[in-house]
């Protein structure tokens, strides 16, 4: 395992400053998408205006799609209201070296209103949200996030040119825990890991996974909002790596008919004393009662929070039979075909979500599990009798399959609006109409080959 470096202190960063060790510092937030945005700032002015007074960023940047165009119908943002800016005030304890590049320091931020209040739809403000009710039980959740890519030999300028067809993957067969396989592009992958630890995440492992040229690097887990901050960063930074390697790797859901790259998603709760809160050896499965309304939670608001799970046209394409991505609304001990799996013991006893692929926007889907559990603890919902067979071919409800359902069911969900507020579901409701819209007016590939000389 890669050495982990801890957070970096601020008086640490005015002297490696005035070494002139750090030159660059990042101030970013997360996106609705799940992208880092912000401003790299020379270090001393940082230290001198930015870290105790924070910077200002055009509102905008929650109401726009994937291609940063402005679109209308968000109430944050829009040309009715001047596109204004919110602040950006930077979180001292995620403070961190960036070793990939050269002199850089980066600070995760939060964002307010210029009167103080915060941007509540922005999405670590989202899941802050959840956590504090957490919180006011006495609890804390711990969370670890499993993404998946694919890497190509091939850098992203020329996948663009060629449209992102016939490219190269790093292995030409399925390498799922081959140590051969993950030895054929190890120089990036070692990369990636000793960065990342260097950068104070705690890096466990690497391997390969089934698609071709697919690998997964798994991190420790931590505090739920640490966790998603360094999802975020480590996102970010892999890209950033496999770029100066002359590579492209991609998390999208769905690349191609082959299996897609899932980001699981691991959760367990402690009381305040460190203590399990879901452990329980003499209940069913070694389950709690907490946890069992926990996870029935879980299963009630599935349908009705997919949207937090898989937010983009592209997610659903990884919900196939057999594809070890879940279609039933089922849970499981061990059991890979369901959508919620129960592993571990003691400290370890969790639940996994296995809805979210690799294009997750980790702060949202943690607030939509802690806000299900908490809707199943506080109407205490019954856990229903597990599935110890194929989930696929079960009679289970189904997953929504379309982004389109899948908005429908966040519109309509009364869930959603007590636990997050009518103002987190409409701006997230308006990012899925925005994404539906273009699919809807896209001409594909797809329909080309079919109807250009055929029909």
């Amino acid at each position: 395992m890669a050495e982990r470096t801890p957070p970096l202190p601020v008086e640490e960063l005015r002297a490696l400053v005035a070494a002139g060790e750090i030159d660059t510092v990042v101030l970013a937030f997360t996106d609705m998408q799940g992208r880092l945005q912000g401003k790299r700032f020379a270090a001393p002015f940082f230290l001198d205006q930015v870290l105790e007074h924070g910077a200002e960023g055009c509102a905008y940047l929650l109401a726009v799609d994937v291609e940063m165009n402005t679109v209308g119908g968000y109430a944050m943002s829009s040309w009715d209201n001047g596109y204004g800016d919110f602040a950006l005030h930077g979180d001292p304890s995620t403070l961190r070296r960036i070793p990939w590049q050269p002199g850089t320091a980066l600070l995760t931020a939060d964002l307010s209103w210029h009167d103080g209040s915060p941007v509540v739809a922005s999405p670590r403000q989202v899941l802050r949200g959840q956590l504090d009710r957490l919180a006011a039980r006495g609890w804390r959740a711990h969370v670890g996030t499993e993404l998946e890519f694919m890497v190509f030999r091939d850098s992203y300028e020329h996948a663009w040119d060629a449209g992102y067809r016939g490219l190269t993957p790093a292995n030409q067969y399925n390498a799922d825990y081959s140590v051969l396989g993950t030895a054929r592009i190890e120089p990036l992958l070692r990369r990636i890991r000793t960065e990342m630890a260097g950068a104070g995440l705690t890096v466990e492992s690497a391997k390969g996974e089934c698609n071709l040229g697919q690998h997964e690097i798994a991190f420790r887990y931590d505090e739920a909002l640490t966790t998603c901050d360094q999802h975020a960063l480590y996102k970010t930074g892999a890209k950033e790596i496999a770029a100066q390697q002359g590579s492209a790797l991609t998390f999208m859901a769905k690349y191609d008919e082959r299996e897609g790259n899932s980001c699981h998603i691991h959760l367990s709760l402690r009381d305040a004393a460190g203590r399990p809160v879901f452990a329980d050896d003499t209940g069913p499965h070694g389950m709690s009662r907490t946890m069992r309304h926990f996870l029935a939670g879980q299963l009630a608001a599935l349908g009705e929070f997919t949207l937090l799970y898989a937010p983009n046209i592209n997610s659903y394409k990884r919900f196939r039979p057999g594809s070890f991505a879940p279609t039933a609304v089922a849970w499981g001990p061990d059991n890979r075909s369901c959508a919620l799996r129960v592993v571990g013991r003691g400290l370890g006893h969790r639940l996994e979500n296995r809805l979210p692929g690799g294009d997750v926007n980790p702060y949202l889907a943690v607030a939509g599990m802690v806000a299900a559990g908490l809707h199943g603890i506080d109407e205490q919902l019954e856990l229903p009798e597990p599935c110890t067979g194929n989930a696929y071919a079960s009679d289970a409800e189904r997953v929504p399959a379309t982004l389109r359902e899948a908005a429908d069911r966040w519109a309509t969900s009364t869930l959603a609006r007590t636990a997050f507020g009518d103002e987190v579901v409409e701006h997230y409701l308006r990012m899925a109409h925005v994404e539906q819209e273009a699919y809807d007016t896209a001409v594909t590939d797809w329909e080309r080959y079919r109807s250009f000389e055929r029909m």
